[in-house]
């Protein structure tokens, strides 16, 4: 047998050797113990660590949930504004001026759309898709081929390549389909 292997029944123990003093079983055990400590020590931090990581965690979360459309609120204020200029402008203005005020504040609330990552849907002439589309009724239809968007009834629209609001179409249906 090699050195490093221990027989049968023997243990690979240090305090188990047989020609071990009192007083170096003393101190052997006094190493584990301090050992044990500084064991449970790091324990204790990394356990504080984790729990301050989650509280933070946690505050970070609660932020961006209260936060979360600030920037969506700065980029609408603006509407909001050019809104209340119009009504107040509608006493004295003629409606070619209120026409263009309206053209003007739609523009904004686009802009503001687009800037909190907010796109429409407007799917005149493509297919329909049921994943993005509602499907109000079915029209026959001999310029369009069958199953594409004749109509947008309500645009939809999405956040981030996600569906907010499908969009509301009139479908082409095959015109010699009963």
């Amino acid at each position: 047998m090699s050195d490093e292997t221990p027989e049968y029944g023997a243990t690979a123990s240090p305090a188990a050797a047989p020609d071990e003093t009192p007083q170096t079983a003393a101190a052997t055990i006094e190493g584990l113990r301090r050992e044990v400590e500084e064991n449970w020590n790091k324990y204790l931090r990394i356990a504080a660590e984790l729990d301050n990581l989650r509280k933070r965690s946690s505050r970070e979360v609660e932020a961006a949930r209260k936060f979360g459309a600030e920037r969506l609120a700065l980029a609408i204020l603006p509407v909001r504004d050019s809104i209340e200029a119009g009504l107040a402008a509608a006493q004295s203005a003629d409606s070619a001026t209120m026409l263009e005020g309206q053209r003007a504040t739609l523009r904004l609330l686009d802009q503001a759309l687009a800037a909190a990552g907010i796109r429409e849907i407007s799917p005149h002439g493509e297919p329909f898709d049921p994943a993005r589309h509602e499907a109000l009724s079915l029209l026959p239809s001999a310029d369009a081929e069958p199953n594409t968007v004749l109509e947008v009834v309500q645009k939809g629209y999405e956040l981030n390549d996600r569906l907010l609001r499908a969009a509301k179409v009139i479908v082409a249906r095959d015109p010699s389909a009963a």
